[in-house]
């Protein structure tokens, strides 16, 4: 099939570069020129595993192209919008600035039977907006919201291999001719046994922020936990693992630390709240409220438990932070809790220096203040205090006799709770974690 790809951000290149490794003729299309440069010469401008080598891979074949030019969609039969839904600048409503532009650029270039299907992550009610536009454009083209379930790191093999498709259609029926057409585009993975459901629109719309709000609300619990265990003098990882045995409740997202952060859960959570009060329904979500509040919380606590491993004074202390990216695997920096604990330490008089493996490019334009340094033997010299606040692979591995060797003081924040104690205890290490004795 002839598919275009509107928004080449995160999302949208990676979806490009996987209908095209699915066998369609793909064209990304988007107004940022440096990235689509970049992605025209097969280089992802962010780092996401094996996508480099998926856009060398799919480009050879001349099913992929990129351009800034909307009118490269004329032809195509199936049209994703894939633009970013960002928080808008003082308020926790979702900007849909980029979703009306991308849809208003298109509607010239759709015909009848053409497909407009919706990706991005919206308030519910969008969608029908968006389709009445379509439908008075062309009144024989559908509008369908098949909403993502990216994890960043994992985002190829999740679009090549999702755990399911949900097709939001205007009336929520299997008969509706956009249904068929959304089964070719994704003939392969449907043939492999991916679970597909049909809704309504407004069912679309809630799937993803719905499924968003529950993960912060499994997290936020479980750092609320860790919190009580600190007071009790309990393991919070010992309860994680004992509740979840329970097939009802499940051990995933069960990690205590500091938070969530990027680009999806925070922002997500705070427009579901948003859009939940302009239909009147804000008292179903107000437990978001706390599940944010937790969440923020978490990074309070790292500072405070930074300044009792530097004895009880931050200023002037030497301090390392592993990690800046919100998580492994990413160089995606958008709410970062590990850039947000080191800007307070920084803030309160440390000398606080960065470390990871990928994100210190982004992480240098969002707190150009901060000290970088990528090779981590030469940001722990001299440290009074490590902070593993991103678990990269790479900190997970680290030996604690060695590191011993280039630090002023053996003493560690287990940010994520990922280490072994006893093993950091026995190489002579301070060491704490989080709701952890």
């Amino acid at each position: 099939m002839r598919i275009s790809v509107i928004g080449c951000g995160y999302l949208g290149a990676v979806h490009a570069a996987c209908m095209a490794k699915l066998g369609h003729e793909v064209v990304g299309i988007d107004v940022d020129e440096s990235k689509i440069a970049a992605l025209s010469a097969a280089q992802a401008p962010f780092y996401e595993p094996s996508l480099d080598d998926l856009l060398v891979e799919v480009q050879a074949t001349g099913r992929l192209t990129f351009t800034t030019d909307m009118s490269a969609a004329a032809g195509s039969s199936v049209h994703f919008i894939c633009v970013g839904t960002p928080q808008k600048k003082g308020e926790n409503g979702a900007d849909l600035t980029y979703v009306d532009a991308a849809v208003s650029a298109l509607l010239p270039h759709i015909r009848e039977n053409d497909v407009v299907v919706g990706k991005s992550t919206v308030p519910v009610g969008t969608a029908s907006r968006l389709a009445l536009l379509v439908s008075e454009q062309e009144p024989l083209a559908h509008l369908v919201w098949n909403p993502e379930f990216l994890r960043e790191g994992h985002a190829v093999a999740d679009t090549l291999h999702p755990d399911r498709f949900v097709y939001g259609v205007s009336d929520g029926n299997e008969d509706h001719p956009a249904v068929g057409i959304l089964d070719e585009v994704y003939a392969a993975p449907l043939a492999t046994g991916t679970p597909r459901l049909v809704s309504d629109l407004p069912t679309a719309e809630l799937v993803k922020t719905a499924a968003n709000s529950f993960l912060a609300t499994k997290i936020s619990f479980i750092n609320a936990m860790a919190e009580l265990c600190e007071a009790a003098g309990a393991d919070v990882t010992q309860l994680a693992d004992a509740i979840g045995m329970d097939d009802r409740i499940g051990r995933k997202f069960l990690h205590a630390g500091i938070g969530f952060g990027g680009g999806c859960l925070p922002k997500d959570i705070r427009a579901f709240m948003a859009r939940a009060g302009e239909l009147g329904a804000d008292q179903a979500l107000t437990f978001l409220r706390e599940v944010d509040a937790i969440n923020m919380r978490r990074r309070t606590r790292v500072v405070e438990l930074a300044r009792e491993l530097c004895g009880g004074s931050l200023l002037g202390k030497r301090i390392t932070v592993l990690g800046a990216a919100f998580k492994p695997e990413s160089d995606d920096v958008r709410d970062s809790p590990a850039l947000s604990i080191a800007a307070q330490l920084q803030l309160q008089g440390s000398v606080v220096t960065v470390t990871d493996p990928k994100a210190l490019t982004n992480a240098a334009k969002r707190f150009p203040e901060l000290h970088y340094q990528k090779d981590t033997d030469r940001a722990v010299k001299n440290a009074d205090a490590l902070l593993l606040l991103t678990e990269w692979q790479e900190y997970r591995d680290l030996d604690p006799y060695e590191l011993a060797g280039f630090v002023a003081s053996s003493s560690i924040l287990d940010g994520r709770n990922v280490l072994d104690p006893a093993k950091w205890r026995a190489a002579g290490w301070t060491y704490r974690g989080l709701g952890r004795p």
